[in-house]
């Protein structure tokens, strides 16, 4: 079968079943984003946001409503419903209610995920996006403790490349296609990762490691 965005008809069984997945098995808020469509007065193989801005910042992968937040839905049937309606829809988790995200640069992420490893600390899910970022799910909550977090190790919280995604936002899930790529998980959500960490147990590896980014970039 031809895998297009115009003819996705393998892909989109797939964002129904992981949206469904996500909301029965791990209780989260699932949210349908926009999605992409061929463009045909533009160069092949490219294609545009469904919302049909031009200058979309987030091609497939926003919500499509200013009341977004309140169509969010954590039940399986409700969520069935609203994929079965439009297939196409990118998979979004609003954040701040059953976790945060922590969003860092890619090379930092692997990095810090490699240590934490080692050091047997507790994980999450970690998904990879599109755009070269790395995202750790952990507890709610992590707005309000990052920014002391940080001055306590030494970091002013405006100097890392280090996002905190919580209350009034949402990330992008797989299997999603955006106009970046394809959303992936580094660490997939299993019976063993249910259990978030704090963000306390892993912000140390994670700001060590924007860190050396950083410096390594000042050094160029």
């Amino acid at each position: 079968m031809e895998d297009t965005i115009g003819a996705p008809r393998q892909l989109t069984g797939q964002l129904l079943d992981s949206a469904v997945r996500y909301a029965e098995e791990r209780h989260w808020e699932v949210l349908p984003g926009s999605w992409l469509e061929d463009d045909p007065g533009g160069p092949a193989g490219l294609a545009r946001c469904s919302c049909g801005s031009a200058a979309c910042p987030a091609p497939g992968a926003h919500p499509t409503r200013p009341d977004w937040a309140g169509q969010a839905s954590g039940s399986a049937p409700a969520v069935r419903r609203m994929w079965n309606k439009q297939p196409r829809s990118s998979i979004l988790l609003p954040t701040g209610g059953t976790f945060d995200a922590i969003d860092v640069p890619e090379v930092a992420g692997c990095l810090a995920l490699a240590r934490m490893e080692r050091m047997d600390l507790p994980l999450g899910p970690v998904m990879c996006a599109p755009d070269r970022r790395l995202v750790f799910f952990v507890l709610p909550g992590a707005t309000v403790k990052v920014p002391d977090l940080l001055r306590r190790l030494g970091w002013a919280p405006d100097t890392l490349d280090l996002k905190v995604r919580g209350e009034g936002e949402w990330v992008v899930a797989p299997p999603t296609r955006t106009g970046s790529g394809c959303v992936q998980w580094a660490r997939q959500p299993t019976t063993l990762n249910r259990w978030l960490p704090d963000v306390e147990e892993l912000l140390s590896p994670l700001a060590y490691a924007c860190g050396r980014e950083l410096a390594a970039a000042r050094g160029r």
